[in-house]
């Protein structure tokens, strides 16, 4: 049997990539998705054919890569649970943005069974997901990371190692998807209020992300609009969930934060609108609806 096996559990933009750097770096890797035509895919390109039930039992790593706190724990402890299948001193490595103490709790259910478990909240995108180059915000006993490196050498460029336990991985999370969230936002903001002052949107980009204004998301984000494609890289339905984390999270501190709420109640306004499956950079086309404008694309 080899050293390493491992399982990704959720196939979207970020989990697939995690899977493929899994496969490249020569750890035969299981799939699973609810979407079967991404199992199939990767599958095709070298993946693990078998159950849940089997893979479970042979992996020494499962990477749990979702969209929230109740999918990861259906994965986990739901009705085909993965760790009361799993070898003790096995790993999962839980990859979505969740509150803090929900990763401690999974942290204490896991180390009942003999499973270490490692909060381990990414970043990057799927460009860097894809060619192993994320970072992530991990923490977590020794043990866990030991038993997570292989995973975390073929996926990560950077691995911050936050603390000895689960919740502070988490807590980082929620940090950068305060800024993600607003910067994204402000992004579509500042587009749009260029476009009545007669600035186009490839104007926009060649000039401002050359200037102090800029920021990882405008760049990687405007020029979806510019191109007025929105094929979800990162939906629009992904922020109303962070952005809540966060303003949870900051409640229990006795935190206020404004821009966070202004943030979040645009991303709401969209979903209204029915573009939750949209890419994020779509927000910009609340703004283009409240002032009558129309974005590259559209008539």
């Amino acid at each position: 049997m080899p050293s390493h096996q491992a399982a990704v559990f959720g196939l979207g933009a970020m989990g697939y990539g995690m899977a493929s750097s899994l496969l490249r770096s020569g750890i035969e890797t299981y799939g699973f998705d609810v979407v079967a035509e991404q199992m199939e895919k990767f599958q095709s390109g070298g993946g693990q054919n078998g159950s849940i039930k089997d893979a479970a039992a042979e992996i020494s790593i499962a990477v749990v890569c979702v969209l929230n706190a109740a999918q990861t724990e259906d994965v986990m402890f739901g009705a085909n649970g993965i760790v009361p299948l799993m070898r003790n001193g096995s790993v999962v490595i839980a990859c979505a943005t969740v509150p803090p103490e929900f990763a401690k709790d999974m942290e204490k259910r896991c180390l009942e069974r003999g499973i270490h478990y490692l909060d381990a909240p990414i970043s990057g995108g799927a460009a860097k997901a894809a060619s192993g180059e994320l970072s992530i915000m991990a923490s977590g006993s020794k043990d866990a990371f030991s038993a997570a490196k292989p995973a975390l050498d073929a996926c990560a460029q950077t691995v911050f190692e936050l603390g000895d336990a689960a919740g502070a991985g988490s807590a980082m999370k929620a940090v950068n998807q305060l800024l993600a969230g607003v910067h994204i936002a402000t992004m579509a903001e500042a587009l749009t209020f260029g476009m009545t002052q007669g600035v186009t949107p490839d104007k926009f980009i060649e000039v401002i992300s050359q200037c102090a204004g800029s920021s990882w998301m405008l760049e990687n984000r405007a020029p979806h609009i510019a191109e007025g494609d929105y094929t979800p890289l990162s939906q629009i339905n992904i922020w109303p969930k962070d952005l809540g984390i966060v303003l949870d999270v900051a409640k229990t501190a006795g935190f206020s934060a404004p821009i966070t709420a202004a943030a979040l109640q645009q991303y709401m306004v969209a979903v209204g609108m029915g573009l939750g499956r949209e890419d994020d950079a779509a927000i910009a086309k609340v703004y283009a609806r409240n002032v009558g404008l129309d974005l590259p694309g559209e008539k």
